[in-house]
């Protein structure tokens, strides 16, 4: 399994950006596929995005389309969720997850790999 270390979580005012990261051991980074959920106090551990190893093929939730943009640069074993126009409700931990195959995935259960979290509060 892959080591995951996100970072860059923070209280930031609704309408705000924040850029997460997530940083990965090993060197063979471009044969996972990446994701990033969220959980707030309460509830379920929700889908935000996904991408493919190589970058190409990218999907995202519902609730976020148009506003974050995950992306990844293989060379620094990082991905990265850019969020935008942030809402209250967008607060939670963020988590950023890794499968062990290059294709995208939506659900909990397709990855195998889990970052410790970082938290992000957006203020009304």
């Amino acid at each position: 399994q892959v080591q995951l270390i996100e970072s860059g979580g923070g209280l930031v005012q609704a309408g705000g950006s924040l850029t997460l990261s997530c940083l990965a051991s090993g060197r063979t980074f471009r044969d996972y596929a990446m994701g990033w959920f969220r959980q707030a106090p309460g509830k379920e551990r929700e889908f935000v995005a996904t991408i493919s190893g190589s970058g190409a093929n990218r999907g995202y939730g519902d609730s976020v389309k148009g506003r974050f943009t995950i992306s990844r640069d293989n060379a620094k074993n990082t991905v990265y969720l850019q969020m935008n126009s942030l809402k209250p409700e967008d607060t939670a931990v963020y988590y950023c997850a890794a499968r062990s195959n290059r294709l995208i995935a939506t659900v909990r259960t397709a990855f195998a790999s889990w970052g410790q979290g970082t938290q992000v509060t957006v203020s009304s």
